[in-house]
Formats: C-alpha cells, sequence, structure tokens
C-alpha cells in the first residue's frame, strides 16, 4: 500500500463485472418463483404460472410498459423462449396477463422475487452496494389524494441491478427504512454507500456486525463531525500534507455528457485529533475527502465532499466508489410494473406495497 503524497495521475482503466452464462439464467429462472400459489381455478390453467411470470419480468427489462407490450414481447421473443419454456398454448393475452397478475399474492412475488435477485448478486460477486433514498415523480395523484411515492433501494452500480428496496411514507423515515432493507440481503464481505441521511451510528454499527464495510457521507446530517473533518482537511492541505500519512488517487473519467476529474484524499482516523463521538462510530477507520471538477457542455462545476470509512486508507480503492455517483445511483424515475390484489391498470398509482419490476434504463 502506498502512503503519502502522490503526484503521478491514475488513468481510469475499464473494469468488467464477473459475468455469467444468460443460459444458466433463464433455464433456472423459473426455479425461484414456483413458491408462488396459482390464484387461477384448475380448470382455466391454460398457460402455466411461471410461464407468464417468466415473460413478464423478462419484457419489463427489456421496456414494456403495458400488458400489451408484454404479449408483443412474447410473441417476438416466442422461438427463444420456447427453448426453456413450456408454453402449451402458446404466448397469453394482454388480458390474461392482466388477470392474473391481479391475483397473484405480492407477498409470495415478492419473497420469490428476492430469492432471485439474491441468487444473481452470489453468482456475479457484488462488491459495492449504494443505498440511497428517491421520490417519484409523477407518483402523487391529486384526485385520489395519493401521496407521493418514496423508497429506499440498494443498488449495485456495477452491474446496474437493484438489490432490495422498501417503501417509505416520507423521507424522513428513510433513517429506519435503510436497516430493514439492510436485513433483507446477505452483505457480508460488500462495501456499503449510504448518502448523509443514512449516516447514523446505529446504521454503522449494523454494517459492521453484517461483515461488511461502509463510507457514509458527512454533511449537516452530524454538523460537528462534518465540520471537524473539514476544517482538518482544509489545513492540512494548505501546508501540503506536511508529516501526514496521506493517500492521493487521481482518476479522470468521461460519460453522461460531462468529464470528471476527481480526487480522493484519504487519512486514517489516527492521524486527526479526536473526533466528536469518534468511539460512537463502529469500525471507522479513515476520513476521506473528494475534490469533484466535473465539464458539463456549458460550464464547469467544483465540490468537494467528506466521508469517514471503514475501509483501509488507500484512495484508489476507495476513489472506485465515487464513479458518477450522483447519475447511476438511480436511473429509473418510475416503476414500469406493479404487481399486487386489486390492481386493475397497469402502472397504476395505487403504491400501498413495495412490489415494483424496475426496468433499468
Amino acid at each position: 500500500m502506498s502512503t503519502g503524497f502522490e503526484n503521478k495521475k491514475r488513468k481510469t482503466k475499464a473494469s468488467f463485472a464477473p459475468s455469467i452464462d444468460s443460459k444458466d439464467i433463464t433455464t433456472k429462472f423459473q426455479e425461484y418463483f414456483t413458491q408462488i400459489k396459482d390464484p387461477r381455478v384448475e380448470r382455466t390453467r391454460y398457460h402455466l404460472l411461471t410461464d407468464m411470470i417468466t415473460i413478464a419480468i423478462l419484457a419489463v427489462i427489456a421496456g414494456a410498459e403495458g400488458w400489451e407490450d408484454i404479449e408483443e414481447y412474447g410473441l417476438n421473443k416466442q422461438e427463444w423462449l420456447k427453448t426453456f419454456l413450456e408454453l402449451p398454448f402458446g404466448i397469453p393475452s394482454p388480458d390474461t396477463f392482466r388477470r392474473v397478475f391481479e391475483r397473484i399474492n405480492p407477498k409470495e412475488f415478492e419473497k420469490c422475487f428476492r430469492q432471485w435477485v439474491q441468487s444473481l448478486v452470489e453468482k456475479l460477486g457484488v462488491e459495492v452496494v449504494a443505498i440511497d433514498g428517491k421520490t417519484h415523480r409523477g407518483s402523487y395523484d391529486r384526485a385520489t389524494q395519493l401521496k407521493t411515492l418514496h423508497t429506499v433501494s440498494a443498488w449495485s452500480s456495477e452491474h446496474r441491478l437493484v438489490l432490495g428496496q422498501t417503501k417509505v411514507t416520507d423521507k424522513s423515515n428513510e433513517i429506519t427504512a435503510i436497516p430493514a432493507l439492510l436485513e433483507m440481503l446477505d452483505i457480508s464481505g460488500c462495501i456499503i454507500t449510504i448518502d448523509a441521511m443514512g449516516t447514523q451510528k446505529s446504521i454503522a454499527q449494523k454494517i459492521i456486525t453484517a461483515n461488511a464495510d461502509y463510507i457514509l457521507s458527512l454533511k449537516d446530517n452530524d454538523p460537528t463531525l462534518h465540520q471537524q473533518v473539514k476544517n482538518w482537511f482544509e489545513i492540512a492541505q494548505s501546508l501540503g500534507f506536511k508529516d501526514v500519512d496521506v493517500n492521493i488517487s487521481q482518476r479522470v473519467e468521461k460519460g453522461h455528457h460531462r468529464i470528471e476529474n476527481r480526487q480522493v484524499y484519504t487519512v486514517p482516523v489516527s492521524q486527526l485529533p479526536a473526533l466528536h463521538e469518534q468511539d460512537l462510530w463502529a469500525g471507522l477507520t479513515t476520513v476521506v475527502m473528494v475534490v469533484r471538477s466535473i465539464q458539463h457542455w456549458n460550464k464547469t462545476t467544483q465540490e468537494v465532499q467528506f466521508y469517514i470509512t471503514s475501509l483501509t486508507s488507500y484512495a484508489h480503492k476507495i476513489g472506485t466508489m465515487f464513479c458518477f455517483y450522483k447519475t447511476i445511483i438511480f436511473p429509473v424515475t418510475k416503476p414500469s410494473l406493479f404487481i399486487t390484489s386489486g390492481v386493475r391498470n397497469f402502472g397504476s398509482k395505487n403504491h400501498n406495497t413495495s412490489n415494483y419490476i424496475y426496468r433499468i434504463e
């Protein structure tokens, strides 16, 4: 591990996530949904339930936005679908999809869906899990007085995969939702990144207890600690980090119609004076400063952010956790498919449960 001030710039190298056999995914896909009880009477079961669920999920991932789209996807991909589905009566009609999904038990579906996602997580070797809340624009319905939908999601940015999600009544409830979301996932060995809302001592403790690491953003959620870390970095940087065991990494990345020049500074917490309530932060090992210069097509912006982490002071590794963090963590702005009892319209705004299937764009 290198230490000291490093002037050498490191160019970003393309990294590729572990791949898994697509045939293995499709052939074993149905195994995870056999626990769902078929709501239809025996004499009306022309189409296998697992076939219908498989087609619906694959169609939504491919961009389907309605029951007709799901049928069209099935018809266009029928020859391929036949290689791993039975399809005794071909592709179901849009009305058949709608009637069946209206009656599926959402809790059963949620359980099976999570098991399937967990299997992907294990095969892909997900290392970094970003957790953050989102308010879904357009989910408010004035006519029915339905409040705006707020969700907290666990997101694998490397694989562009939503690992888990839960609904909250408002943004302030994210603090209680995050521990519940962490319990849904096996995060052992993972690195959990959370924005300022989730920077809580209890959440840090839960992550450490689960044999995982964290990177937590410092802002006004803990103004004393934030200001203390900020002041120390400003003074140390002005002195050129003299006699400080600092590790520095610089990366330049292009994407999303912008160029980001990012400098990451990591310092062992032992190098700083005692921080505010330092002993209460389980596993706290390193403080981090990230300096971003973002060149857009019409302007350049500068920003500085501070973090605390349980990881050792290695700027190059920690710096990879911030790759276009703000842009990619939640690329989906609205639910593409909603499955619950009694919902009669595709994409209904009734969101009394958390069973969404997202199309990742």
